[in-house]
């Protein structure tokens, strides 16, 4: 059938991931750092992703194209979540977090440095604006909790991406190749657990440190279960 439905042009996609946030059927994909729209007939042509996009990448267009097919779309969010959602899910959509400085002459309370997100690996954009000059932060989202400090001595002045390889599906060191050989990426510190299900995350790192072809200064920081830091 012919009906109206979104067209990306590629060529100007920056890779924010804005517009797969703001497409609450999941008609649109990050492939290869771009936007893609990979499911038509989950596009309802109704334009939501368009105002999210910062480069004016998306526009409509009048084609042959499958129909929209709400019931697809709303298995795929039922598999997906779990659960029957309304809309999208925002928590995903790319953003930079801008913190005030301190007040002089007044005690400040504990903040926290954290400076974009999201930060999950499975969800940042692989080509997000934070990454350039960035001090990379890689973690096992365990040691937030464990290790006390983690903010003032690991998040801070650094991009942080967190996950845990016991838990997530699949392997980081394909989007962590993609970030760390598309962006200007300073250092790499990988902070993961004393338990052994934690060197999937450092094996990670360091094979997408070898793959994306680039030198770059890396450490490797260990927590133990009692919220040490081991030699």
């Amino acid at each position: 059938m012919k009906r109206k439905i979104i067209k990306i042009d590629e060529d100007k996609c920056n890779g924010c991931g804005a517009c797969a946030a703001a497409c609450h059927e999941g008609a649109i994909e990050m492939v290869n750092g771009k936007a893609r729209l990979t499911r038509e007939d989950y596009c309802d042509g109704l334009g939501d992703c368009l105002p999210a996009c910062p480069t004016n990448a998306i526009t409509f267009e009048e084609r042959e194209a499958p129909a929209y097919d709400e019931e697809a779309v709303r298995a795929a969010k039922m598999k997906k979540f779990g659960v029957k959602l309304p809309c999208g899910c925002p928590g995903t959509q790319s953003k930079e977090i801008k913190r005030e400085a301190p007040v002089q002459g007044k005690v400040a309370a504990v903040t926290s440095q954290l400076s974009q997100w999201p930060c999950q690996i499975k969800l940042v954009p692989v080509n997000a604006p934070y990454f350039d000059g960035a001090n990379l932060l890689v973690a096992a989202d365990c040691t937030a909790f464990a290790y006390g400090n983690f903010h003032q001595e690991f998040i801070r002045n650094h991009i942080t991406l967190i996950g845990c390889p016991k838990l997530d599906e699949g392997d980081y060191a394909e989007k962590l190749t993609q970030i760390i050989a598309n962006n200007n990426i300073k250092s790499v510190k990988i902070v993961r657990m004393e338990v052994p299900c934690c060197g999937g995350i450092e094996n990670a790192v360091k094979r997408a440190l070898q793959a994306s072809g680039k030198f770059i200064p890396w450490q490797v920081v260990t927590v133990s279960t009692d919220g040490r830091i081991l030699e």
